[in-house]
């Protein structure tokens, strides 16, 4: 009799357990694996006798940083890869990326200031040598390709937040009077005698003149902007400023990039009303003390609103969060590969992702959004795209990473919280999204076969089973 009595109660603490994770549990799922990408799955409870082989603790009042969003980058050679496909097409791809319905809901994007790696061929915004006062300055090159691109994406989203940031000055500010700091024969025609790939040493004319033509130009290209109906939400002063590169690219000391900010551009943004921001970007190595040396000259930590970090520069954003605990941080170009396209780069770059988020990232870029097929620059390097478009056949094709980012950035709202999670959380990251009351997990399954594993998020437990090597969306309410 007691035997039956316990197997009794065994079976009522089950059914109540059971019954306790089903009331009130909402929880949606998207799932992708190589084959099969974005579906709808949909979450059952397990039953209790179900042991889950990972376990990880979510309590929605350890939060962290706020997160502020997701984008990628406008590029012309994006614009033209848009312009090989029909209207309607295009559209389609612009709705995938922007719409705040079905896309991926972008809101932070970048663009370059000038000429970068994957414009169609170099230029700045004046090209006219000693025109200190920026009599020349024209955005008119901007209006064949840049502008028509963010202002379709601002059809859609009104509310895109545009940064840019510079990969080279007008050449005639630096001592070569040339846009790339490296030779190569096969791509630019810098002479050789002007090939330097020395690190901290300024390519830039460090003298007054040129430190206020170049916060002048800085400034004009705000205004001018908005005169064409775009506000630019944000500066960054120098694309990787560490980087001798075969095409745009511009080494600077940093203790001379805290004199630009500090004694020129901070001032001059005061002095003409810009409300942009400016940050220290982008930073491409990991030595803290290349952001610092810049940051804790003069006056510039006062005109600092916030840091941005690539490539290598992820090994520097621990020890910055760190220093600047309230400092705005961003990943501001996700590392573009080789042009795979494949899983193996989807997982890399989510591996980036955890990183950068543990490490106090309020937002998260890609880098081209949109490229041929080739993902080449004019400059060589071929290169990674959310989105392929065959230059013969017009095919378009989504690779891993936009279904990656869309994981992501469909879900968690600007306003989100980073949650600080316990357990076995190496392959997680989740988000609080207060005016939603919701939680938002991206777990990653690594394993080559299907795994269990349950979330104790407060007082509830959601337990699923992930499919082998698939990205996961689940977002709880509570």
């Amino acid at each position: 009799m007691k035997h039956i009595q316990g197997l009794i109660l065994v079976a009522l603490v089950a059914f109540s357990s059971c019954k306790q994770e089903e009331k009130g549990l909402d929880v949606s799922w998207k799932s992708s694996t190589e084959n099969s990408v974005w579906t709808d799955k949909t979450y059952q409870p397990q039953p209790v006798e179900v042991i889950p082989e990972a376990t990880i603790v979510v309590n929605t009042t350890n939060q962290q940083q706020t997160i502020d969003g997701f984008g990628g980058c406008f590029n012309e050679l994006g614009w033209e890869a848009l312009a090989m496909v029909t209207p309607e097409e295009k559209q389609q791809i612009l709705n995938d990326l922007f719409s705040q319905e079905t896309g991926c809901k972008f809101t932070l994007c970048r663009m370059p200031i000038g000429a970068n790696d994957y414009a169609v061929d170099w230029y700045s915004h004046n090209e006219t040598e000693g025109d200190f006062a920026m009599e020349n300055f024209s955005i008119d090159r901007d209006k064949k390709r840049l502008i028509p691109y963010i202002k379709e994406a601002q059809k859609i989203n009104p509310n895109v937040a545009v940064w840019a940031s510079p990969w080279c000055p007008p050449s005639w500010m630096k001592h070569s009077k040339h846009y790339a700091c490296k030779a190569n024969p096969e791509f630019n025609d810098l002479p050789e005698a002007w090939s330097n790939t020395e690190e901290l040493v300024s390519r830039f004319i460090t003298e007054p003149e040129y430190f206020e033509a170049y916060a002048l130009y800085f400034a004009k290209f705000v205004q001018a902007y908005k005169e064409a109906g775009i506000d630019i939400s944000a500066v960054h002063v120098q694309n990787e400023y560490n980087s001798a590169q075969n095409f745009p690219s511009c080494v600077w000391k940093p203790e001379d990039l805290g004199i630009l900010i500090s004694d020129y551009l901070g001032p001059k943004f005061e002095a003409e009303n810009i409300d942009a921001e400016i940050w220290l970007g982008t930073v491409e190595r990991p030595q803290l003390e290349r952001v610092t040396d810049v940051v804790e000259y003069g006056d510039a930590k006062k005109y600092v609103d916030g840091i941005g970090f690539q490539w290598a520069g992820k090994g520097a954003i621990e020890g910055v969060h760190a220093t600047y605990p309230d400092m705005r941080l961003m990943q501001t170009e996700t590392e573009c590969g080789d042009g795979s396209n494949d899983w193996k780069a989807a997982e890399y770059t989510f591996n980036l992702m955890k990183h950068y988020f543990e490490n106090g990232a309020n937002s998260y870029m890609y880098w081209n959004m949109v490229l041929d097929e080739t993902g080449k620059s004019q400059w060589g390097w071929k290169q990674n795209s959310m989105i392929s478009i065959d230059s013969k056949t017009k095919a378009i094709t989504y690779n891993p990473e936009f279904y990656l980012m869309k994981h992501l950035s469909a879900f968690v709202m600007p306003g989100s919280v980073k949650i600080d999670t316990a357990g076995d959380d190496e392959n997680a990251v989740v988000f609080y999204n207060e005016a939603e009351n919701n939680v938002v997990i991206l777990a990653y399954n690594d394993a080559s076969e299907n795994k269990t594993v349950q979330f104790n998020i407060n007082d509830k437990e959601v337990k699923a089973s992930l499919d082998a090597k698939s990205f996961n969306t689940l977002t709880v309410n509570l």
